[in-house]
């Protein structure tokens, strides 16, 4: 999208008309393209479908996820606070729909970390840990786009790719872990998951994205974003597996080398 300066501070209402764009063919493309990658995600990689249909919980595995999701909602708020800023200049009404949205989903880590307080695991534990490098290749490739090529599309990407898969597999998730470990143990996710749904996430993001796309160019970099970001989740699904189930047996078991492949 073409961004000049001069176009910055102006009425805030005609900003935001500026800037609408009908891009159902786009979302069609891109919802049929995570649907795909949601099946080949159960299909290819190690332990995919564990929390979603593994009769014994690996409870060292799910206690390591739920980690790492707090970890990442927690370092997400910074990239989300620059989008902020971006569209002040530009576009204040999504802007103040963006500001919105984050403040909804901000402490969303304390709801994962009461579930993880219910089997055991503190605080001080929890925020302790190092976050694997997938997490921080994802934090960083996200940043990338804000500090390198000044526009939030990736986050938005990335936060469309997250909101629509999690509409499609976190329910069934959910539902297993609650047979197995009990429904009050994942009062936190159940609650997630359900502002999700009910807030239609995914619909509200793909709004504040489509703000960003004014270009058959622009259309090209959403799809690569998400594929960049697919292949950064099946990376850290893929180092998850390693660090708990089953250590890599060389260096070309490298997360990294086998996601590098995946979309």
């Amino acid at each position: 999208m073409n961004d000049d300066p001069r176009s910055w501070y102006l009425d805030p209402r005609a900003a935001a008309a500026a800037r609408a764009a009908d891009l159902t063919d786009l979302r069609k493309q891109v919802d049929e393209m995570l649907d795909a990658m949601i099946a080949k995600f159960y299909a290819e990689i190690p332990y995919a479908d564990h929390q979603a249909r593994g009769d014994e919980i690996n409870m060292a595995y799910y206690k390591r996820h739920n980690i790492e999701t707090i970890l990442r909602l927690r370092r997400k708020r910074t990239i989300d606070a620059l989008a902020i800023g971006y569209f002040t200049k530009r576009d204040p009404v999504r802007g103040a729909s963006w500001a919105h949205y984050v403040e909804d989903e901000m402490l969303h880590d304390e709801w994962f970390a009461g579930d993880l307080g219910r089997v055991g695991l503190t605080k001080d534990e929890i925020y302790a840990t190092e976050p694997f490098q997938a997490t921080k290749l994802l934090t960083g490739y996200l940043q990338y786009g804000m500090e390198f090529e000044g526009t939030p599309l990736a986050l938005l990407c990335s936060v469309y790719f997250v909101e629509y898969t999690t509409t499609k597999t976190q329910p069934s998730w959910v539902r297993n872990l609650e047979e197995k470990l009990g429904r009050d143990k994942l009062a936190g996710a159940r609650r997630h998951v359900g502002t999700d749904i009910a807030d239609e996430h995914a619909d509200f993001v793909w709004g504040v994205l489509t703000s960003l796309v004014a270009s058959g160019a622009d259309e090209a970099k959403v799809l690569d974003h998400m594929k960049i970001v697919a292949n950064l989740w099946v990376a850290y699904f893929l180092e998850l597996y390693q660090a708990v189930v089953a250590p890599a047996t060389s260096s070309f078991e490298a997360a990294g080398t086998l996601a590098g492949r995946f979309a």
